[in-house]
């Protein structure tokens, strides 16, 4: 997860007020997205691995799922 500007090959949501920019190949992959924020961070479930559970900071510069 990072910031993000929505492009031509994304699919934007908004749920709750809150807007998520998805990127649409990646979407039909994953289907559905599930968001829960934990206290500690977030985690996220999909039909597909997303690699680690966990993230060393927020941004495109931080190392989730590396």
């Amino acid at each position: 997860m990072a910031l993000d500007e929505p492009k031509d090959t994304d699919d934007t949501f908004d749920v709750k007020g809150l807007k998520f920019v998805v990127d649409k190949d990646f979407m039909g992959k994953a289907e559905n997205i599930k968001i829960d924020f934990t206290g500690m961070g977030f985690h996220l479930d999909s039909n597909i691995e997303l690699g680690q559970s966990g993230c060393s900071g927020c941004g495109s510069d931080s190392s989730c799922g590396d």
